[in-house]
């Protein structure tokens, strides 16, 4: 493998938004509120739902299993709380629009404690096989917490017939505003590398690099200390990265750090190389080390239009409006509530709508942050100037695929590698005729899966 230079570090295509991350980079980790209910699905993840491993007035002890898992791709659902299940019925989802969950009720509401993680003295990874690293990844129910939500137990097996030789941990954080990412870099350092040395214990990990962009330099030399001091520095390298969205894309990433290209419609350990957020190793540092299921996550809590910015660890099922609450509020002229990050999240209405394992943020944008609105500004006709093409990561034509989609040519878009699409959207970000390229390839994707009979229509 071609061992890349910082100078190189980067892919063709991507955008440089602005960053935003200055409304929380230097907020500690706060408590999240104490909920007296929480809405826990049982989809926060790639593959199969969970199924309800409870029934309505039960009583739940803290961390008790909520969902079963019994598909390979999944992964378990525990409670927070102590409590009791009030109902198990549809509850809002922010991608599915309504799925399953467990509503409880909790015995006492309080604040969620901030973890207390001990790195052990003299801890040594290969105390463990990779088969109870796995498994107790498995148990915890981690999944991949930058976003992606894929069951982490499957992505960090060992293969024998392609090992995976490369681990790249992504400590990028690419998207505008979110810094809950950062914060983990931080504050929970030791953790973080307990938890890459799980994860390259497991797959059988040589390679191993924690990449984090070149904005970041305070996180750079925080992971660049704590791998000095535990005697690391030689068998995990940190990865500067250039700062370019999305840079922290798990194909982008790939590029950039290992040198290698994932074929399209490939994943990963088709070629040797595990990809996994920071967040998510310290999870699993917790799961092996602590025997803690994945219940918390930090949250970023940002934009204009919010009392209160900052980074909260707060429980899973927490609902977007108690949330805003404990941020005191939104301020009179905000105007749209967005989970996740203003490139890649999704705009909500609900604000019933519960905080996930892959909920990473929580933006609430002014007038004035949004500028004219896409949908006020007037379209034109496509000018084929090609700064879509130039903008793309993947090396796509995003206004051929857009243009058959919306002339109801699947066949033709599928043709223009439609599903190679990573829905960053970089296209509409740089499109002069306001064009929501992206918005177009997603409904084709949409369209697609449901004349395939593979979602409900």
């Amino acid at each position: 493998m071609t061992t890349a230079t910082q100078d190189s570090r980067s892919f063709a295509g991507g955008v440089h938004p602005p960053e935003g991350k200055h409304l929380t980079e230097d907020r500690a980790i706060e408590p999240g509120p104490a909920a007296k209910e929480l809405a826990i699905l049982l989809s926060q993840h790639i593959g199969a739902p969970a199924q309800a491993a409870v029934k309505k007035g039960d009583a739940l002890t803290a961390g008790q299993r909520i969902g079963e898992c019994k598909a390979f791709v999944c992964a378990p659902v525990h409670t927070p709380v102590a409590g009791k299940v009030k109902d198990i019925t549809l509850l809002p989802h922010v991608v599915l629009g309504r799925t399953l969950g467990v509503v409880v009720e909790a015995d006492s509401p309080a604040q969620p404690v901030l973890p207390s993680f001990q790195r052990p003295q003299g801890f040594d990874p290969n105390a463990y096989t990779s088969e109870q690293i796995c498994n107790a990844v498995r148990e915890a129910g981690i999944v991949g917490m930058g976003g992606a939500g894929f069951p982490t137990s499957v992505k960090i097996q060992p293969d024998a017939k392609v090992p995976k030789d490369t681990l790249i941990i992504n400590g990028c954080e690419c998207e505008p505003y979110i810094t809950c990412d950062y914060r983990v870099l931080m504050e929970w350092t030791e953790q973080v590398v307990t938890g890459v040395q799980l994860v390259a214990r497991a797959c059988g990990a040589k390679d191993v690099y924690i990449a984090i962009e070149d904005n970041k330099p305070k996180a750079i030399e925080r992971m660049n200390a704590s791998l000095q001091k535990l005697g690391l520095a030689s068998a995990i390298r940190v990865a500067p990265v250039k700062t370019k969205y999305p840079q922290g894309g798990e194909r982008q990433l790939i590029r950039a750090v290992a040198k290698k290209v994932v074929p399209t419609g490939g994943i990963p350990p088709m070629i040797g190389v595990v990809v996994s957020n920071v967040a998510t190793a310290a999870a699993i540092a917790d799961a092996v080390v602590c025997n803690r299921p994945l219940t918390h996550r930090v949250v970023t809590v940002t934009g204009k239009g919010i009392a209160k910015p900052g980074n909260y660890y707060v429980q899973l099922g927490t609902t977007v409006q108690t949330l805003i609450d404990h941020c005191g509020g939104m301020t009179d002229d905000a105007v749209k509530v967005v989970l996740g990050g203003p490139m890649m999240g999704i705009a909500i209405a609900d604000l019933s709508t519960p905080i996930t394992k892959t909920g990473g943020a929580l933006m609430v944008l002014t007038k004035q942050q949004i500028g004219k609105d896409r949908f006020e500004l007037r379209q034109t006709p496509c000018i084929r100037c090609g700064r879509c093409i130039a903008a793309c990561p993947e090396n796509l034509c995003p206004t051929k695929i857009a243009h058959a989609v919306k002339n109801n040519m699947l066949d033709l878009a599928q043709s223009y590698y439609m599903t190679a699409c990573i829905e960053c959207g970089c296209c509409s970000y740089v499109c002069p005729a306001n064009i929501d390229l992206t918005g177009y390839i997603k409904t084709g994707k949409i369209l697609l899966a449901r004349q395939k009979k593979k979602m409900p229509s």
